[in-house]
């Protein structure tokens, strides 16, 4: 007989349940829990049987889960911990009409799940599943409270999958993110909410986000969400937004190499740049300040900027790669006779500055024929 005092936060389960999850030795098929699916789909084991066994079910057993659940304890197991990985499966397995009449259930409470940490995962499921008059009804219940969920940790990736999913047309949302470009682009979900746009959206959709994400180019390079969106741009974007980005690194390449954001940005750009804009910046690079310290041996010491260098090196071509590896061979032996305190920093950063010249002659010398 046990002794103390009783967990009344314990879930009372079924004798069926217990017997279910005590009872290793017997093979359970579906048919020995209907009339029980909820409380099942509600447990951690019960809910994996049924998530494997949906998989394989026959039409009759599938109808049968299906009549357990919908309509009366649908919404209560899309938000359960466990019984939303059983929701998600008659989404995938279902017929197209179980499948309507269980995003049905959802009506009117679409912002709400979306909202919600199990929720969420269901709408996303639903909306690859249900048909496209559906998918715009969902999207009529989100549309007001559009900038709450993009903002939201769950609400995002509902927003996201909309985009990803959902024809264009039907996502008249996309005209709140107006005005609010910017703040979108700093925001750790707006940022993946923009960068779907730009991934799927139309040219008409996504051309006045672009128009103004071009005014905070410079401030978003350094910002550490919306270097990502810059990013996305340059490696996806057209070659006339991918030059204009680029334009505002002229003249700053040296400032933004050593920036622990936008030195991400500058190596991007360096790869997706076109020939003559990527010559232009590594002549940048090259180029004596005013004050006649070379940008290379400020990058070549910094914990940022050595990176875009050693992307430098990497895309150069021809003559201005042989040019800047000449360049950069005399600081080597300065930099080994650093002072102490750079030696440590080189250890520290784990950055051994003859990683520079290892590369330059490597890919110079696999051109230049014995």
């Amino acid at each position: 007989m046990r002794t103390g005092r009783r967990d009344d936060s314990a879930p009372l389960r079924s004798p069926l349940l217990e017997d279910f999850r005590t009872n290793k030795t017997r093979k359970w098929e579906l048919r020995d829990i209907f009339g029980y699916i909820v409380e099942f789909s509600g447990d951690q084991h019960g809910s994996r049987f049924i998530q494997q066994k949906l998989e394989s079910a026959t039409s009759d057993e599938k109808e049968i889960i299906f009549n357990e659940i919908v309509p009366h304890n649908a919404l209560q197991l899309i938000q359960d911990v466990f019984g939303n990985y059983v929701i998600q499966k008659l989404f995938e397995y279902g017929t197209q009409i179980q499948k309507t009449a269980l995003a049905n259930t959802m009506d009117g409470h679409v912002l709400q799940l979306s909202l919600q940490m199990y929720g969420c995962r269901v709408v996303q499921k639903a909306v690859e599943y249900i048909l496209p008059d559906q998918q715009a009804s969902f999207v009529r219940e989100i549309d007001a409270h559009v900038l709450k969920c993009v903002k939201d940790a769950n609400g995002n990736h509902v927003i996201q999958k909309l985009i990803e999913r959902v024809s264009p047309d039907r996502l008249e949302f996309v005209h709140a993110f107006r005005g609010n470009v910017y703040e979108l682009s700093t925001h750790p979900y707006g940022c993946r909410v923009l960068q779907r746009c730009f991934e799927h959206l139309p040219e008409e959709q996504t051309r006045p986000l672009l128009d103004e994400l071009h005014k905070y180019t410079a401030n978003l390079m350094q910002d550490q969400f919306g270097n990502y969106v810059v990013q996305f741009v340059l490696e996806h974007g057209t070659a006339h937004d991918r030059t204009l980005m680029i334009s505002k690194l002229r003249g700053q390449m040296l400032n933004m190499s050593r920036h622990k954001f936008a030195s991400n940005v500058c190596e991007k750009a360096l790869v997706t740049a076109d020939f003559e804009s990527r010559r232009l910046l590594i002549e940048e690079i090259m180029s004596p300040k005013q004050d006649g310290v070379s940008p290379i041996v400020t990058m070549m010491k910094d914990q940022f900027a050595n990176y875009v260098l050693q992307r430098a090196l990497s895309v150069a071509e021809g003559e201005q790669k042989e040019l800047l590896v000449n360049k950069i061979r005399p600081q080597l032996t300065s930099m080994r006779r650093y002072s102490s305190a750079y030696s440590k920093h080189l250890i520290s950063s784990e950055l051994d500055p003859s990683w520079l010249l290892r590369i330059a002659l490597t890919e110079i010398s696999s051109r230049t024929p014995y």
